[in-house]
């Protein structure tokens, strides 16, 4: 037998990759086209992630970064913050002069910007009375710079006034353009060169004034507008530095006149401090400044000690006293009355749902509807309807009373406290309960049970051993729904519960619309989602969230 020799062309594609039609390799026309499957698939679920995304992702990173911000108070205080780093509060004197004067020119601003509210605001969260005395403290400021004003008024009546103020500062150029000219028309402030190297404190602080006319009041005219308080002061600083005998510009004479009055050191002029205590004396009570410099750094701990019954010190974390400890309470009761409606829902649900797998269709639909018909009625109208029912002259209260079962001096409590809470809550989870479990059991062959009768085994035995097991996937799926849905109500705790029978959720809810503290309330749901997520862990490593389903 002789050997066939094969064309060396053929022999070489044989040996070599596989080619697709368009002659590429099989690999690589195989990759490609999965690569486009792919992508196809990506731009099928791409605006369902992008909703997610906007609505549960981003919500969830926006809270917990809210609850460790803290910005509001090396912004609006910049200048304080700084120099409270280097300040020592254990030696228990109060900031230096220089302090004062820093928390001046950051309180001064804030008030024009109407941001020292906000900053009170916010420090009152960590000590009562901080916001009142911050908005009363905007008032003084104004006080404190008219001690500097009043000397420069009785020279010249021109230090308050504003066209004389722009002839000196501004660029000649500059000022022709703005002294008539709203302050959205202008061009940006252009100062005076000479003035710049004499006076450049009091540009600075002029600049910024001119700044914010044209950010702030844009239709508020630059020949009409005296300046603030600021530049009278920032002119003090410079004019005991500077000697200004040179300068020929306009404004000269008023210039020379206030500089020998600087400098003669006849004017009595409050210090900064002395100004502080004048305006409210919680200024020269050292914890003030401490919880000042504790809330200093952009991110602080802060919200989520309180959200733990602790609160941040100088010194460290440490717990709050005894009767301001809330959270840990509504923390464990949420935890606790939210596991009672779950077990409540159990108990309830599970004949209901047995009795709808094994009933004829016809009727387990009728049936169904009546399970149902709850959706269909608003929850607040629900919730109103128990308080209307529990209450001590309620129905419930009045029937026992009239088939003698309680005195009439002797009702029952069942409105604002946990029992409350339970029963509504119960009552509107429980279709919650009941459909997951009736999905599973549907699909339970009833051949099981009756194979284990003919077997020999009661009814019992053969509810237990048999059908049950089988069942637990469904009260898994009910429990975690429901679970996850109790824990976070507030609408019915607010209106059933009472004191007692509130939930975590409510003083969420009351940070978040009512306090303001959001801070506060994106730490408490960072905690209440970790709790859940740590439950939802334990459940299954216990039961294993294999094990739960929705159905067949």
């Amino acid at each position: 037998m002789t050997d066939v020799q094969m064309p060396a062309g053929d022999q070489a594609q044989q040996d070599g990759p596989m080619l697709a039609a368009d002659g590429t390799t099989l690999k690589r026309s195989l990759a490609r086209s999965l690569r486009r499957r792919k992508i196809q698939a990506l731009m099928l679920i791409a605006p369902l992630l992008l909703f997610v995304l906007l609505t549960f992702v981003a919500p969830i990173f926006d809270m917990l970064y809210r609850s460790v911000e803290n910005s509001i108070v090396s912004n609006t205080m910049p200048r304080s913050t700084t120099l409270l780093k280097d300040w020592d509060s254990a030696t228990g004197e109060l900031p230096g002069e220089d302090v004062y004067e820093a928390a001046f020119y950051d309180l001064f601003l804030a008030k024009e910007r109407k941001d020292h509210t906000k900053l009170g605001t916010r420090l009152n969260y960590e000590r009562t009375g901080l916001s009142s005395m911050f908005r009363q403290s905007g008032r003084g400021m104004d006080k404190i710079a008219d001690a500097y004003l009043d000397p420069l008024k009785d020279l010249d009546k021109d230090w308050d006034e504003a066209e004389p103020w722009l002839d000196l500062m501004g660029d000649a150029d500059w000022v022709a353009i703005a002294k008539d000219a709203r302050a959205e028309e202008a061009p940006n402030f252009v100062p005076n060169a000479e003035i710049v190297t004499l006076l450049p404190n009091t540009v600075e602080a002029y600049a910024e004034f001119q700044t914010f006319l044209k950010e702030e009041d844009p239709r508020k005219r630059l020949g009409r507008e005296e300046p603030w308080g600021l530049v009278h002061i920032a002119l003090f600083n410079d004019l005991e530095q500077t000697d200004v005998s040179a300068y020929s510009g306009p404004g000269a004479d008023r210039l020379a006149e206030a500089s020998q009055l600087v400098q003669s050191g006849t004017v009595d002029i409050p210090t900064f401090a002395m100004g502080f205590a004048d305006a409210h004396d919680g200024w020269v009570n050292i914890e003030i400044w401490r919880t000042i410099q504790t809330y200093s750094p952009k991110a602080t701990t802060g919200y989520f000690l309180n959200a733990v019954d602790m609160k941040l010190t100088p010194d460290g974390a440490e717990f709050r006293p005894e009767k301001e400890r809330v959270y840990g309470l509504l923390f464990s009761r949420t935890i606790y009355m939210s596991l009672v409606i779950t077990f409540s829902c159990i108990l309830l649900a599970y004949p209901v749902a047995y009795l709808l797998s094994n009933l004829p269709l016809r009727q387990a639909n009728l049936l169904m509807i009546l399970v149902l018909l709850p959706f269909w009625t608003s929850l607040l109208v629900r919730t109103s309807a128990w308080k209307v029912m529990l209450q001590q002259q309620g129905v419930i209260n009045e029937v026992l009373v009239w088939m003698g079962l309680i005195a009439d001096d002797n009702r029952l409590a069942l409105i604002n406290n946990q029992l409350g809470t339970i029963i509504a809550m119960t009552h509107i989870l429980l279709p919650f309960m009941i459909l997951p479990m009736f999905s599973v059991m549907s699909t339970i062959p009833p051949s099981y049970v009756r194979a284990a009768k003919s077997l020999g085994a009661n009814n019992w035995t053969a509810f237990w051993r048999v059908y049950f097991p089988q069942s637990v996937p469904g009260i898994g799926a009910g429990s975690i729904l429901v679970f996850i849905m109790a824990i976070g109500y507030y609408i019915t705790p607010a209106i059933v519960g009472g004191n007692t029978g509130t939930f975590i959720s409510n003083r969420i809810a009351y940070h978040i619309s009512s306090s303001l503290n959001w801070g506060l309330g994106a730490a408490l749901g960072a905690i209440l989602l970790a709790a859940v997520l740590l439950l939802y862990w334990a459940y299954d490593r216990i039961v294993g969230i294999d094990n739960v389903k929705l159905g067949g």
